[in-house]
């Protein structure tokens, strides 16, 4: 039989102290305060048949008090000051009342104004450090480590839960596997990497695959992050990093992961105070002696991550301590496929989506790209009512992450709708008749994010790596189209080309200076890439003479001018198929790549007959 459980109400409480309170009461004696001529004229009237003398008053009561039986209701007290009457007592006995002296105790108030303030001192003062325990790292915590140490049922993350990154995962799969069975490496004298250290761009997903392989291998996870370490005091840094590894060590077999460890292991001496005496410098030398004393056999595996592993301090990468590098990449057209499978589950996609074609539209993008482009998709469609997500919203969403969110209160004038017109159709077209350009996809006169008044978005039919002195060319070409339409439309030039300068100068300089194709600079680099973090930019630069440099600029210079020709050259040949997309762009104000590519392959097919009738009549 099942008890029924009492439950206890606070309202119980308070009514039942409220009753004994009314109680005490109705049974407590009344006392009356008098002056002391009423408290006389009270023991004259026969009121006041027993008073009780204290040190500093009087009190007298109806009846006497030398062992008598009490009454049953409450009697009267009268209770006055005592002064300095001599005649008192005898005033007292004339008037038959019995006299009670009464010595005052003094220990309750002793006990009152000095052993319960210090008691309420100490309470307060134990309650203050037992919140600050509480609330986390205080006073009295400050060398204690601030990692969040997480059991592996609580990861919820495998190597399941992270889509493409194949290569990666088979480097830590060993590392995996020597968490399972340590006995399967040590048999042959094998010793695993003392520490890993995941490499790549910011999204890529680090600090997940290092959850999968805690949730993979079934140990518990410290993770922590690298800032955490470093705080104004001088030495908490280095307590920290020693209390993490004995803590680690009494864990074993665990995972510590240091995310963002160049914010603790930057190069000593760079950025700070030289000398080995700065906070930071002096929680990475402990963080080395750490490493440097840790028995690899004992199961802690140390993992870290960051996404600018040249700054970091060369002490921290050599063989013995972060030996090991696995990159983390940006994922490539299959893993941009499986990345959004994973994010797409859960989420309600019209049929006629295919993640195919968007994993072709996002060249570039990382894990984190590709999550929030999902959810932006999902926002869209929730925002327009729909019941499910279409090809629509994820073509928006891609626009808002490339090219930022849509302007619609910014108007733009008649001019300047025109020249954005005419800029973006010269991009598009040189990119329609050159050869290596990458595939026209959408072309738009809407203002999105800061500065953008317009945009022609190119799409690469596969991923790249390398790239040909021709193809760097040729991408000048389409940089310079809306400069180059904007001159020979208006026969005026605008700031709306100042992007693409820059683009275009960077490139040019590039392959004079560091990619060594030039015919007269010849197969040299002349300008090592320049690291902004180690604030080296300068020193890295080779040394070169005055008259190399002018060279540079020259050829620079020649580059882009002959670069600039070719374009009015080609956009000359095309002058009507330009007025003829701009005035469509300017009714529609977007045009997708269905529709330029069907106006520029009517032009296509002219050009080609046209050439076929000259051969004809040549021959």
């Amino acid at each position: 039989m099942r008890q029924k459980k009492i439950s206890f109400s606070a309202s119980y409480l308070f009514v039942a102290l409220a009753a004994l309170i009314l109680f005490q009461y109705w049974l407590s004696p009344k006392v009356n305060n008098v002056s002391y001529t009423q408290f006389k004229n009270l023991v004259k009237e026969f009121k006041i048949n027993s008073v009780v003398i204290s040190t500093n008053e009087l009190k007298g009561f109806e009846t006497r008090q030398d062992g008598k039986q009490e009454p049953l209701f409450p009697e009267m007290i009268y209770r006055t000051p005592r002064v300095d009457d001599r005649n008192l007592v005898e005033f007292l006995e004339d008037n038959n009342v019995d006299i009670i002296a009464e010595n005052e105790n003094t220990f309750l108030k002793m006990l009152l104004s000095w052993v319960v303030p210090a008691l309420i001192f100490v309470g307060i003062w134990m309650f203050a450090i037992k919140k600050m325990g509480q609330a986390g790292p205080g006073m009295m915590t400050l060398g204690k480590h601030k990692a969040k140490i997480v059991a592996q049922t609580d990861l919820g993350v495998d190597f399941s839960s992270v889509a493409g990154q194949d290569e990666a995962k088979q480097e830590l799969q060993e590392v995996i596997e020597f968490l399972k069975t340590p006995e399967k490496f040590t048999r042959l004298g094998a010793k695993i990497p003392k520490g890993i250290l995941l490499v790549g761009p910011p999204g890529t997903g680090k600090t997940l695959m290092a959850k999968a392989v805690a949730g993979e291998s079934g140990v518990p996870f410290f993770s922590i992050s690298g800032s955490e370490f470093i705080e104004m005091f001088v030495g908490l840094g280095a307590a920290r990093v020693r209390d993490l590894f004995d803590q680690a060590g009494k864990t074993a077999p665990c995972i510590v992961f240091i995310d963002e460890l160049d914010a603790l292991g930057k190069a000593r001496g760079i950025g700070g105070i030289s000398g080995g005496h700065d906070e930071r410098e002096q929680t990475l030398n402990q963080l080395l002696t750490e490493m440097d004393g840790f028995e690899t056999n004992k199961g802690v595996i140390i993992l870290a991550a960051t996404n600018r592993p040249e700054i970091l301090d060369p002490a921290l990468l050599r063989p013995g301590r972060f030996d090991r590098q696995i990159l983390v990449d940006r994922p490539d057209l299959k893993e941009r496929v499986a990345i959004l499978k994973v994010h797409s589950k859960g989420v309600t996609i019209a049929d006629s989506v295919d993640l195919d074609v968007i994993a072709r539209r996002t060249p570039g993008f990382t894990g984190a790209d590709l999550a929030n482009l999902v959810n932006e998709a999902t926002l869209l469609a929730v925002r327009k009512g729909k019941d499910d997500v279409d090809n629509e919203e994820f073509e928006q969403a891609i626009d808002r992450i490339v090219a930022g969110l849509e302007k619609k209160n910014r108007v733009m004038n008649d001019t300047e709708k025109k020249f954005v017109a005419y800029h973006e159709t010269g991009h598009a077209l040189v990119a329609a008749f050159t050869a290596t350009a990458e595939k026209v996809h959408k072309i738009s006169i809407v203002p999105r994010g800061i500065g953008s008044l317009g945009f022609t978005m190119q799409l690469p039919t596969e991923d790249r790596y390398l790239m040909s002195k021709t193809e760097l060319l040729e991408k000048i070409d389409v940089l310079l189209g809306g400069r180059g339409a904007e001159e020979m439309t208006f026969g005026e030039i605008t700031t709306g080309a100042q992007n693409d300068l820059q683009k275009a100068t960077n490139i040019a300089r590039s392959m004079v200076t560091m990619y060594g194709m030039n015919e007269k600079l010849g197969h040299a680099t002349y300008n090592e890439p320049g690291n902004q973090f180690l604030q080296q930019g300068i020193l890295q630069q080779r040394e070169i003479s005055d008259e190399t440099a002018k060279l540079i600029d020259d050829e620079v210079r020649t580059i882009l001018d002959e670069r600039m020709a070719i374009v009015r050259s080609l956009l000359a040949t095309k002058k009507d198929l330009l007025e003829k997309v701009a005035s469509a762009l300017l009714e529609k104000e977007t045009l997708e790549s269905e529709e330029f590519m069907e106006l520029v392959g009517a032009a296509k097919e002219d050009i080609a007959q046209d050439t076929n009738t000259e051969e004809e009549k040549e021959a």
